[in-house]
């Protein structure tokens, strides 16, 4: 194990203590806020500092095996405890350097993806609508429940935007890699010469904001604007002024929705959105400010970044961030995102470990 790891873990070990003793004061147990507050952090102390006795453990067990190799009667027995200890270290570190990874709060929060066609005009809008169904059909796999916020329906199918909520467990933590720009290459069903075309749509994913930590929004800045839904047609478009645009006047931000069946619904949701999309604002204001936009493997996740590459001729994706090409399209296309995202992630947490390692 590198030594700035194991001075990491020593600190983790002397905090329980510390936690331990806080949790048997009687100022603390009187104030259930703080109370909650350092319970929650003792259970994640915990559960890093017993990995680490374990490591420990495992260590001593493999210092005292070796020591009975010379002994001819033990040492087949000791040879096989060394080699099984090791394996469990490998794995054990593993793990243990997972547990030192800073966590985002948000990451286990319900996400908005945002879905907006770009260049390529009704092929984008048709790339779109495939997105939004590779998302939808992802979250399905995953046991995820899906709510459409807002859809500006384009007219040959597909979306100019819509607006997809999604919840379940870590939705943010996954789906966060997804937000930038997504280039299809492709014959459109519109193409008579069989030329290829090449368009793009934009992603942006969202944590939804905690309702006691969102930022209020003072409706002096708001307006509100109602107007008759529109759109390609369906069950939810109809002749009564029930969709909603709401405008936070000092941003410029605009959220609307005209998919629910009442302007209260609509509303809600439209404010919702606005929310997450303001907060999500200020998020990447302070990062700019903090770190000046992560450059790293994941990229900044700027919307104008070209994340990934889906060419359909080669049945090929890739993923520019982290130089990923998988040749099956199709399956991606219809939810199978895991591999993708499991390369994401594991780039990410060898990149925030490479930052532990020269802060530490």
């Amino acid at each position: 194990m590198k030594p700035f790891l194991r001075t990491q873990l020593e600190r983790y070990a002397q905090r329980l203590e510390e936690l331990d003793f806080l949790l048997s004061r009687e100022d603390i147990m009187g104030d259930m806020q703080q109370y909650n507050r350092i319970s929650r952090e003792h259970a994640d102390v915990t559960a890093v500092a017993g990995r680490y006795r374990r490591y420990q453990q495992v260590e001593a067990d493999i210092a005292t095996a070796r020591e009975m190799l010379d002994d001819p009667d033990m040492a087949d027995m000791a040879q096989e405890e060394i080699t099984a200890g090791e394996a469990e270290l490998i794995r054990l570190e593993d793990e243990l350097q997972r547990l030192l990874l800073p966590k985002d709060p948000d990451d286990q929060r319900p996400a908005y993806v945002e879905i907006r066609a770009g260049t390529g005009g009704d092929e984008s809008a048709l790339f779109a609508g495939d997105l939004a169904r590779m998302y939808t059909r992802y979250a399905a796999n995953m046991g995820w429940k899906v709510e459409i916020m807002s859809a500006n329906e384009s007219e040959l199918g597909g979306y100019k935007e819509v607006v997809l909520r999604i919840e379940g467990d870590n939705v943010y933590g996954l789906l966060r890699f997804e937000s930038g720009g997504h280039r299809v290459q492709r014959v459109p069903a519109t193409e008579t010469q069989g030329r290829i075309h090449t368009s793009a749509c934009t992603v942006a994913v969202m944590p939804e904001p905690d309702a006691q930590q969102a930022i209020t929004l003072n409706p002096a800045d708001l307006r509100i604007d109602t107007f008759r839904a529109s759109g390609a047609g369906g069950q939810h478009i109809n002749k009564t002024d029930s969709a909603v645009r709401v405008v936070h006047i000092p941003t410029g931000i605009v959220a609307e929705c005209q998919d629910g069946r009442s302007q209260h619904s609509n509303k809600a949701k439209a404010l919702q959105v606005l929310q997450a999309r303001i907060q999500e604002k200020e998020r990447k204001e302070r990062e700019a400010k903090e770190a000046a936009l992560r450059k790293g493997l994941i990229g900044s996740g700027d919307r104008s970044d070209r994340i990934r590459t889906y060419n359909f001729p080669q049945g090929r994706l890739t993923d520019h961030r982290i130089n990923l090409t998988l040749y099956k399209l199709l399956n991606i296309m219809e939810g199978d995102l895991g591999d993708v995202i499991e390369a994401l992630k594991q780039a990410r947490e060898a990149e925030l470990l490479a930052e532990l390692e020269v802060n530490s």
